[in-house]
């Protein structure tokens, strides 16, 4: 059987990014306390995606895709502008994990304010790997809307 995922182009998506295209692409992005929210039109053929760090921007500085309100909402409105109907959207979600024991639990509060929003905008959630210990890899393939994740264990550390 032949790859064909060989050729096709390659994205990485940093933090306090998203991407949204009409293309085939691979793009990838590597989680911890933040989220990945994958949105599709299969219909439409339009695919998107961000990688937000924090839950809600305070009103201060720049409104930028670093918080999930602002991520979110700017992701929905490129999908529609590119030619998605809101009827055909699906969502899937990533990250969230609770890497050091932080109290301020950012991971859980970036899951909860993305499960918030795509329940408010009446988006099913249809794939959903959120929250735990562990950092997520994920690749989100644009031709079909498949996002493969694989789990990141922490390295162990040499003994001098």
């Amino acid at each position: 059987m032949i790859d064909h995922k060989i050729d096709i182009e390659r994205r990485y998506l940093y933090p306090s990014n998203l991407f949204v295209t009409d293309k085939p692409l691979l793009v990838t992005t590597v989680l911890g306390s933040c989220i990945a929210v994958c949105l599709m039109d299969k219909v439409n053929k339009v695919f998107g995606i961000n990688h937000f760090m924090l839950p809600y921007w305070n009103g201060e500085g720049l409104a930028s895709a670093k918080y999930g309100n602002i991520a979110n909402e700017k992701l929905l409105a490129e999908m529609l502008r590119m030619g998605a109907s809101r009827k055909q959207l699906e969502a899937k979600v990533f990250g969230g994990a609770n890497q050091a024991n932080f109290t301020m639990n950012i991971g859980a509060r970036n899951t909860e304010m993305a499960m918030k929003f795509l329940n408010d905008e009446q988006i099913p959630v249809v794939a959903e790997s959120t929250q735990g210990h562990l950092g997520r890899k994920v690749i989100f393939d644009t031709s079909n809307g498949v996002v493969k994740m694989k789990l990141i264990r922490p390295r162990l550390q040499k003994a001098e």
